[in-house]
């Protein structure tokens, strides 16, 4: 019994002790994990989005609303991303659009209504969002996180300052392994199954071909006609996937003479890994000749 209460009182404590850490809520993963960089075990990350769904269209309850409502920080994606901030009520003090300095090169996108999953129907209209997949624009977005965690936490604000010069280090560092790495891809069309490479196809030099289909399912008939349809016009010996498909539709793929990689632009927290890691390793797949 007495070992039962010490356990049940520290568990309390160390409840309490999270609670007492100021909160920076997030709407994706990247700005999720520069957060963690920035702040460390000093602060708490906000990201409530549930595994498995698409933070680009989720929609949060009252209960995450509320939560993200008493946030020291809030930070946007900007450009689009995560349709709800538009709609609900959010301090203004406290939100930072961490894509604003950048915004006027923001991509303009076609208008595409389809079924994405859990998320229902959905639209890509107006703007490209996933803004981070140039690594240079994600520096950015890094920067102005840190000025905002700076401002709102007082109390974090020698860490932050600490912080930020190596992860603006590691994402630029990252930007230039990517334009070395994906120089030999540059005039040759590369097909991707969901438009989310915009960013990441004009900051390196590639032309990304996509199409629209959900992401980790068996594509249908009439997809697999329009991928062979794309890959005889364009020529494409590279399918990128959004997320690991059924590995039926990585053989029929192969069958049809592309080669298959998953290059996940990471909107989701991953369940193993980091933004870093991972997307160095999913550069260098997509780079290798072989």
């Amino acid at each position: 019994m007495l070992k039962r209460i010490v356990l049940t009182a520290a568990l309390a404590a160390s409840a309490a002790g999270a609670q007492d850490r100021p909160v920076v809520a997030v709407v994706n993963y990247p700005l999720a994990w520069m957060a963690e960089q920035l702040g460390g075990d000093a602060v708490e990350v906000l990201f409530p989005v549930p595994e498995g769904q698409d933070p680009s269209f989720w929609r949060p309850g009252l209960s995450e609303i509320a939560a993200i409502q008493q946030a020291e920080v809030i930070a946007l994606n900007g450009a689009g991303f995560a349709a709800w901030t538009t709609r609900t009520t959010l301090p203004r003090s406290r939100l930072i659009d961490t894509s604003a300095a950048f915004s006027d090169s923001y991509i303009a996108t076609q208008s595409i209504t389809h079924s994405h999953g859990a998320d229902g129907e959905h639209s890509h209209e107006g703007t490209a969002s996933y803004t981070w997949l140039d690594f240079n624009q994600a520096a950015q977005q890094a920067r102005a996180l840190a000025a905002m965690m700076e401002q709102r936490i007082p109390a974090l604000r020698d860490t932050v300052t600490a912080a930020l010069p190596d992860l603006v280090a590691e994402l630029e560092a990252l930007h230039a392994e990517a334009g070395t790495a994906l120089a030999g891809l540059q005039g040759r069309t590369i097909l991707a199954t969901h438009p989310r490479y915009q960013y990441f196809a004009r900051a390196y030099g590639l032309e990304i071909a996509a199409m629209e289909w959900e992401a980790g399912a068996m594509p249908t008939a009439a997809q697999w006609q329009d991928l062979e349809a794309k890959k005889q016009d364009t020529g494409a010996r590279i399918l990128i996937w959004e997320a690991e498909p059924p590995a039926d539709a990585l053989d029929m793929a192969s069958d049809m003479g592309l080669r298959s990689l998953v290059f996940s632009p990471l909107a989701g927290r991953p369940q193993t890994g980091d933004f870093l890691a991972i997307m160095r390793h999913q550069i260098a797949a997509l780079g290798d000749p072989g």
